[in-house]
């Protein structure tokens, strides 16, 4: 992502693949391998048990700061470490997918103008995604309401609100009952 003053900054992020949960790690201007690094740890540390088990793969890029070092905090728990391989985009189509998204839905929308506005947007974006929005491949339920039972049918008239997320950028709708 380009800021306003023309300084590059990257995201470095998360999805869990059956869930589609998103995990924003950080956003740094210099990515190095040992930030890289140190975030998979956070990561991992902020995840519970059980999702922590659940890792089995970690597909990445072959970007240079995803060293050994970093393989090695998934390899711990149990994952197979896969890089995409060149020329096959389909590989990290769920990843490319989110960014795409991220991009059309907020940060194409916003003059981003440091490190801490770009952290802001992304994460209240990955809010929204891990929320709210619906996915097909979840049965137009959100990230973290995989287990919730659909919502009743209502037959006559009913309420909406309306919640606004980047500043009105984002429109969230909800019934009331």
């Amino acid at each position: 992502m380009d800021t306003l003053l023309l300084r590059r900054l990257f995201v470095l992020f998360f999805i869990e693949h059956g869930s589609r949960r998103v995990h924003i790690a950080g956003v740094t201007r210099n990515v190095t391998a040992a930030w890289a690094t140190q975030q998979a740890r956070n990561l991992l540390m902020s995840l519970d048990d059980a999702r922590t088990a659940g890792i089995r793969y970690l597909i990445r890029d072959n970007a240079g700061y995803f060293t050994e070092g970093f393989d090695a905090v998934f390899t711990t728990v149990g994952a197979r470490v896969v890089p995409v391989l060149p020329g096959v985009p389909r590989m990290n189509a769920i990843a490319e997918r989110w960014v795409g998204s991220c991009r059309r839905e907020a940060t194409d929308r916003v003059l981003i103008t440091r490190e801490r506005h770009l952290r802001l947007v992304v994460d209240e974006y990955a809010g929204h995604h891990n929320q709210h929005r619906p996915h097909r491949s979840l049965g137009q339920r959100c990230p973290d309401g995989i287990d919730a039972p659909e919502p009743p049918a209502v037959d006559g008239p009913s309420r909406i609100i309306r919640r606004d997320r980047l500043g009105g950028l984002i429109h969230e709708y909800s019934q009331v009952a």
